[in-house]
């Protein structure tokens, strides 16, 4: 549902220690060997290929073991592969379950908890339902989709599966495979054909004939990363319907346009739990079927914070039980007495979780120094017995598995699949404070993440290094970080500021960048930058900007703002925001940001005015340009743009494409090619060790 900007780093599990939602087979051997650390070693490239990212806990019914999905890098194949892992929860004994698959993720438990259900690629490379009995045995494919499946539910009884799969094409013979041209409606430039919806079937839980269960030219939500994974489907507790989410239609600019639906499966019919049509999604009925709570827009107003809001019986707007915290809620997770629900969001430097009862305030628990994973969701489950696992991270610690035995007690580190980087020496983060230069009552007191190279000797003054994340609703934290302990292992500072339009503040905060894209976000990044100036640590002749996706757009505004920079790195850079209007996924849901359509009324010169491009002839920054060719979120005509602008006008400038989609690369050897760059371009302006 959510369209956004974000960071590399925010994007995926790749990028970041462990965050997005994203795999499985056996791994090569040569990644199961034991590392470690030599005394004095620093953060390298090397050990970017170490790192091990693990998500979607599913803790058992019994409580006693949680099952994982663990992925690790194969670079002589260019693969992220991965395994589905078994943890005991008592003592952290984590063993695989599945091998010899290269694609397995998304484990779910049977009600009676003695199957474990996942989805792998069959022979055709389509996803499949296969179970496993955790009595012994191989795993049984229980679909034979003619298409992927992308997500799944158990029936309560245990009986059968609930499952979303995209349509097939039509088989087309002779002529008609080349009539094919197609409406053209809000989608992204990129597009070759009108996508085909996703609907619902049902599926015993030991195979045979699929029965269909919706149809029509809407369609469930998909994912779009970066993002949220789609929202899940789930029976009610008594097995008789279903809660999902439809969309009116399949043009991606167009997925807010969603809603909460029940599927009673005797008569076949859905009706709206809600009257929200609009960015209402993620629906999940409690425990005991007498409550829903979805996500929605505060107030339904647009760029809004989203809140958690509980709807009695399956009919109805609800409650919103969240606003009172002020935070950007991304998922809603149940409590087993049904009285409460568990919620996370970012907050300040870090990312917490709240216990939000029904009635009453909520609290936010105490997970001591441990930061979990809020890219656009939260990876967290809660148990049957009241536990609650989040895969999560530690400033010195790429992400790991935390249970929590309840809701009261302090996490404890589950799993310790990168304990190796316990022995590596890392640079020192700390959360640094400003204020904003802007008056009340804009007077916020404004924060981002410091990083230190290793070896920091203090009061030294070093080059900076200005990495800024995308979204822009999100927040750096402090948290591991790949990419600013690989730039501070070069003997650079790293600061990453959170300005305006973060979602780490309130929602005040979060909506001060609506028809505001650059200037305020600009004069928040040198507000941050001055303090750490006054400071005396910042050799003020070597500093740099840089920044992937909004990270870009701030890059580059920031080029045409100042012209101190020694160096700059534009990742999927926004540069112009009528080419995100016009060709992006998002193309026209977008408006909502500046404030109405840039064809409409007098605000083309807005978006004219808040796009970096119009200001290239103040920018003579020598220029790293870095995209995907394919890249549907942040379209690489942009890229382009930025290239000649500068190029054409003298700035050293390079640009290198990478010729795959998506909006950054995913797959181990690119990604580790857009950190070498990085560091490499950096070095060749910055002095450094």
């Amino acid at each position: 549902m959510k369209m956004r900007f974000v960071s590399v780093v925010a994007m995926s599990m790749a990028f970041s220690a462990g965050l997005f939602g994203q795999s499985p087979p056996t791994a090569p051997a040569a990644s199961r060997v034991a590392i470690a650390a030599k005394p004095g070693e620093k953060f390298d490239l090397a050990w970017i290929g170490k790192i091990v990212r693990v998500s979607d806990p599913e803790i058992a019914p019994d409580g006693k073991s949680l099952a994982v999905v663990v992925v690790r890098n194969d670079y002589d194949e260019d693969l992220n592969v991965s395994e589905l892992a078994l943890v005991d929860t008592a003592t952290g004994k984590t063993r695989s379950l599945t091998h010899g698959r290269k694609t397995a993720s998304f484990p779910r438990w049977s009600p009676q908890g003695d199957k474990l259900a996942f989805l792998a690629a069959d022979g055709e490379k389509h996803n499949q339902i296969f179970v496993l009995d955790m009595a012994g045995g191989d795993a049984l494919q229980v679909t034979k989709s003619a298409t992927s499946i992308q997500q799944f539910a158990w029936k309560p009884d245990g009986t059968a599966f609930a499952y979303a799969a995209i349509d097939e094409a039509p088989k087309l013979k002779g002529a008609d495979k080349f009539d094919d041209a197609f409406e053209v409606g809000n989608g992204s430039f990129l597009d070759r054909e009108k996508a085909l919806p996703t609907h619902l079937w049902l599926i015993g839980a030991d195979g045979g004939e699929a029965k269909r269960l919706t149809q029509g030219a809407w369609s469930l939500p998909v994912a779009f990363p970066p993002g949220p994974p789609a929202s899940p489907i789930a029976f009610t507790p008594d097995g008789k319907k279903l809660i999902y989410v439809r969309l009116e239609n399949t043009y991606s600019g167009d997925r807010k346009y969603s809603s909460p639906q029940v599927l009673d499966l005797a008569t076949g019919k859905s009706e709206a739990i809600t009257t929200h049509t609009t960015w209402a999604g993620f629906p999940v009925v409690s425990p005991d079927g007498t409550h829903v709570a979805y996500v929605h827009l505060r107030d339904g107003v647009e760029r809004n914070y989203e809140d958690i809001y509980v709807v009695n019986g399956l009919k109805g707007d609800g409650t919103n039980v969240t606003q009172a915290i002020d935070r950007n809620f991304y998922r809603a997770l149940w409590t087993p007495d049904s009285k409460a629900i568990v919620t996370g969001a970012n907050d300040g430097a870090t990312a917490g979780l709240w216990l939000q009862p029904l009635d009453g305030k909520a609290t936010r628990l105490d997970l001591g120094g441990v930061t979990p994973n809020t890219g656009y969701w939260l990876d967290a489950t809660v148990g049957a017995q009241g536990q609650i696992a989040f895969a999560g991270t530690e400033p010195h610690r790429p992400t790991e598995i935390y249970l929590m035995d309840s809701a009261t007690a302090k996490p404890r580190r589950l799993t310790t699949l990168n304990a190796a980087f316990d022995e590596l020496k890392l640079g020192k983060s700390e959360v640094v404070t400003w204020l904003s230069p802007d008056k009340a009552p804009k007077n916020w007191t404004e924060n981002g993440i410091l990083t230190y190279p290793p070896d920091y000797a203090p009061g030294k003054k070093l080059p900076l290094v200005l990495y800024i994340h995308g979204g822009p609703n999100s927040s750096s934290k402090d948290t591991f970080s790949t990419f600013a302990q690989l730039i501070a292992a070069q003997g650079w500072l790293v600061f990453e500021p959170n300005y305006r339009g973060s979602d780490n503040y309130g929602n005040d905060f979060f909506r001060a960048i609506i028809d505001d894209s650059g200037d305020g976000p600009g004069r928040d990044v040198f507000a941050g930058l001055d303090m750490l100036k006054k400071r005396g640590i910042v050799d003020e002749n070597n500093i740099a900007v840089t920044g992937w996706s909004y990270g870009g757009y701030m890059t580059t505004w920031l080029m045409g703002h100042a012209q101190f920079w020694k160096a700059a790195i534009a990742g999927a850079p926004v540069t112009n925001l009528l080419d995100q209007y016009n060709l992006s996924d998002a193309n026209v849901a977008r408006a909502g940001g500046i404030g109405g359509s840039p064809y409409t009324g007098e605000w083309m010169k807005h978006w004219v005015a808040q796009s970096p491009i119009t200001y290239y002839d103040k920018m003579v920054t020598p220029t790293l340009v870095l995209q995907d060719v394919g890249d549907y979120r942040v379209t690489i005509t942009q890229g382009y743009e930025l290239y000649h602008s500068l190029k054409d006008r003298g700035v050293k400038t390079y640009f290198y494409a990478y010729p795959i989609g998506g909006h950054s690369p995913a797959d181990p050897v690119r990604m580790r090619d857009v950190y070498r760059r990085w560091i490499e371009w950096l070095g060749e302006y910055l002095p450094h060790d």
